[in-house]
């Protein structure tokens, strides 16, 4: 069966908010906790929802963590995020050539429509699916279900493209084939450990994959 439906993760797949993401993590764990962090700590939480992110922090203080991470990232957003290499003219082409179009994000939709109006790619996706849309976040099937169902596809249609654990994992227990990305701030490695069903070197090898070019 043709895949003819993609579904991304947003951050560190199609844009590059890595150190958006670290800066505001760093910000906000400093404020809270004077010089007890550092970047080290942050790297093997992205991915999660924030959350419960903050949760591994402290429980009682969630919401005033969430609160600062929110304002100083939607504050610098614009001047920390950037685009990966070959991203735009493969959703583009995809685009043209009449591909299902999704995104599967733990963001929330605001902070997600600042990032494609950003680079550019707000105008590709039919679907956007967020943390504001779902009962559970990824590794959980339920927001890559919930993507097809809007695109009217089905898993057997479909490839998870992400740069995390949690994007392998719920393509994998949604039935979706799994693509993860080689830029993935973690290490090519490390990914590879989640058995994805191809690597991307960058986002272009996805028109290999699906016979495009």
């Amino acid at each position: 069966m043709k895949r003819d439906t993609i579904l991304f993760d947003l951050d560190g797949t199609l844009i590059n908010t890595n150190e958006l993401i670290i800066a505001s993590f760093l910000f906000t764990l400093d404020k809270h906790f004077p010089e007890q962090y550092n970047r080290e700590h942050i790297l093997p939480l992205m991915g999660m929802p924030l959350v419960e992110t903050m949760e591994q922090f402290d429980k009682e203080k969630v919401q005033d963590l969430v609160q600062t991470y929110r304002e100083h990232n939607i504050s610098h957003h614009d001047e920390l995020v950037t685009e990966f290499k070959g991203v735009f003219e493969t959703v583009e082409e995809l685009y043209k050539k009449g591909y299902k179009l999704g995104i599967v994000t733990t963001k929330m939709r605001n902070t997600v429509k600042m990032g494609l109006k950003l680079v550019g790619l707000d105008k590709f996706f039919q679907t956007v699916v967020t943390l504001d849309d779902v009962e559970k976040a990824k590794p959980d099937p339920e927001p890559i279900q919930k993507a097809l169902a809007l695109l009217d596809s089905t898993p057997e249609r479909a490839i998870m493209v992400g740069d995390s654990k949690y994007d392998i994992l719920a393509g994998q227990n949604a039935g979706t084939q799994t693509a993860g990305v080689a830029w993935t701030i973690r290490g090519n490695d490390y990914l590879q450990q989640f058995n994805p069903d191809f690597m991307l070197n960058e986002m272009t090898d996805l028109l290999d994959v699906l016979g495009e070019r």
